[in-house]
């Protein structure tokens, strides 16, 4: 199994819910107060005969006007229309926007020939909230387009990828378990976001339930040292991913 982290760089949000490019060597934080600085980084991952995608970002393009995602998979040495699987965490503007975008005028899904794993809890609670973090624009597209795989509750989609239902940063927010040939990734989403959010323990005040999903941290954290699972995290500032142990009780993240 291959992991590419597929980053698309930093950014800060304020209360208006948009994403700004946030470069910390030219742009100074005390010019965008009241704001939180986060990090986009959606994963590529081949398995011995899948190519999937967990998260889509934000959909931003380059300077050249091509999608970051796009050519992030083909510096991976992929084709992003070989992308078979697009596993949803869920819908909030960073992890759902890249979803879709605008070719020469016309929105279009940014993997065709992909199948949109998309919990259905969380789907109608993005039509049916009047939070700012929903675009249901891009979700009119994606349902257009017959390419949605709905799943509900806690199951296995295949062979290799299970899912989980955990709530805690939003109401329906589910993590994913890829097991390839006894490899083990582990995409925890915003559960998980970052290798800190592991080592110390907090609630957050962006978190729909913050105490569940600082205890389902330190759960996962247990399972992925007992089981030796690669995690995944999205909102990384340095280290994409990693394998977790325990070293005297405490919580200790080893590069890949």
């Amino acid at each position: 199994m291959k992991v590419f982290p597929l980053y698309e760089g930093s950014y800060s949000v304020d209360n208006s819910k948009k994403f700004l490019p946030f470069d910390p060597a030219i742009h100074d934080p005390k010019d965008r107060p009241a704001s939180l600085f986060v990090y986009v980084q959606p994963f590529l991952v081949a398995t011995s005969d899948t190519l999937m995608v967990l998260d889509t970002g934000l959909g931003y393009k380059d300077e050249s006007g091509r999608m970051m995602i796009h050519e992030n998979i083909r510096k991976a040495g992929y084709d992003p229309e070989d992308v078979s699987l697009v596993l949803m965490s869920h819908l909030h503007f960073d992890h759902a926007a890249g979803m879709i975008y605008d070719n020469n005028g016309t929105m279009q899904l940014t993997f065709p020939n992909a199948e949109y794993v998309i919990n259905r809890g969380e789907w109608e609670t993005a039509y049916s909230s009047h939070s700012g973090s929903y675009h249901t624009d891009i979700f009119d597209i994606v349902q257009r387009s017959g390419s949605i795989h709905f799943v509900e509750g806690n199951g296995q989609l295949n062979d290799q990828i299970s899912y989980e239902v955990t709530g805690g940063h939003c109401q329906y927010h589910q993590v994913f378990l890829i097991n390839d040939e006894g490899e083990k990734v582990f995409y925890g989403a915003d559960i998980l976001p970052e290798p800190e959010q592991l080592l110390r323990r907090f609630k957050a005040k962006y978190d729909y339930d913050g105490a569940r999903s600082m205890k389902l941290r330190e759960d996962f954290g247990n399972l992925a040292a007992k089981e030796n699972w690669l995690c995944l995290f999205y909102h990384a500032k340095s280290e994409p991913m990693g394998k977790v142990e325990i070293v005297d009780g405490a919580f200790r993240i080893v590069k890949s």
